[in-house]
């Protein structure tokens, strides 16, 4: 019996390589010799192309990946005895072994129940009315993730809702943004600018996802008022996260925000997990959720999702018992979309 090679197109939007323009600019930023430790013209320039994005002047620090970016952002508005708010389903919970604690240095997370995996401020009320005095940990920052874990997005006036509330009790608000450019991408489509839903809906901080863009190994975090920043690079540099050659970081921000493929690919991402949706619910196949950035989440049963993986295909069980996760990448091609969906058919048919 012949073994089929696995295909991980869909395991996640880590798995695929990195785009061209990032590439590209790694290798040109490799041709001469420059000033480490951040002091080189890559990195001034990368700074600014953000600043340009959020059409504000924000403070940009770069680290290596998104559970450094989250956990020291939050550790940067916590104290000891202070706890961060979160959905029960977000990354900083159930996915970052803990780091936002260690990171804090004694903190706490606290997870709130919301619809789509988003926050509302009907959800988090109740968590300032727990326990008494000193006698539990005091709220210090809220996170909320864009796009979700289970691929929704907040709009501007939901980000704003939220935020609201956490100002209202004395909390920052972090945004959790590993998939950042799904969704500016896909809120572009409706009107709305990076800006829209972060520093003007009242977000303090933003974890900008590059991996997932199609970068390597780099990360932004992202200071909408300077104050907020203070010091923040000695937070970087205690935690092991500031590169000697920074440039190589820099330098691929720079490909991907002056050609505008950061856009592109996300686009792209999330133009792909629609075709993959539409092409799965016409094979008999059911959403969890509908997408709106570039995951899809369907529902399997055991056996469906065994007969999928005999014919190569990886990806995740994700929600509960049933529901899967498929991601989409930058990467991601028609054929491999239309070929996952006809292997899909066949076996949906076959049982």
């Amino acid at each position: 019996m012949s073994v089929v090679p696995p295909d991980y197109t869909f395991a996640s939007d880590n798995t695929a390589g990195i785009a061209p323009e990032a590439l590209a600019a790694l290798t040109a930023a490799n041709a001469a010799t420059t000033p480490s430790y951040g002091s080189d013209p890559w990195t001034a320039r990368a700074k600014q192309l953000v600043r340009d994005v959020f059409e504000t002047d924000c403070e940009v620090f770069f680290v290596f990946n998104g559970t450094a970016a989250n956990s020291l952002a939050l550790a940067q508005f916590c104290r000891s005895y202070q706890s961060v708010i979160c959905h029960e389903c977000s990354h900083v919970d159930t996915d970052e072994c803990s780091a936002p604690e260690f990171f804090i240095g004694g903190g706490k997370v606290i997870t709130v129940a919301g619809p789509a995996c988003k926050l509302r401020p009907a959800d988090i009320a109740p968590v300032f009315a727990r326990g008494h005095g000193v006698h539990y940990p005091k709220p210090g920052a809220l996170s909320l993730t864009q796009a979700t874990e289970w691929g929704t997005l907040y709009t501007p006036d939901e980000v704003r809702a939220v935020a609201d509330l956490a100002h209202a009790h004395g909390l920052a608000v972090q945004m959790d943004g590993a998939r950042f450019a799904n969704a500016a991408a896909a809120l572009a489509a409706r009107g709305a600018a990076p800006a829209d839903f972060t520093w003007r809906a009242g977000v303090d901080a933003l974890s900008f996802g590059g991996t997932k863009n199609g970068m390597h190994t780099t990360e932004l975090v992202v200071f909408f008022r300077s104050e907020h920043a203070r010091e923040f690079e000695y937070r970087v540099k205690q935690s092991a996260q500031l590169a000697s050659k920074q440039r190589f970081a820099a330098a691929q921000w720079c490909g991907m925000l002056e050609s505008g493929a950061w856009l592109r690919h996300a686009a792209h991402a999330n133009a792909m997990a629609q075709r993959l949706a539409s092409a799965l619910r016409t094979a008999g196949g059911r959403m969890t959720l509908a997408p709106e950035a570039n995951g899809v989440f369907l529902e399997l049963t055991p056996a469906h999702a065994d007969a999928l993986a005999a014919r190569g295909w990886q990806f995740y069980r994700f929600i509960g018992e049933s529901g899967y996760r498929l991601m989409c990448s930058w990467a991601t091609a028609p054929e491999t979309v239309d070929r996952f969906a006809a292997d899909f058919a066949a076996v949906l048919a076959a049982r």
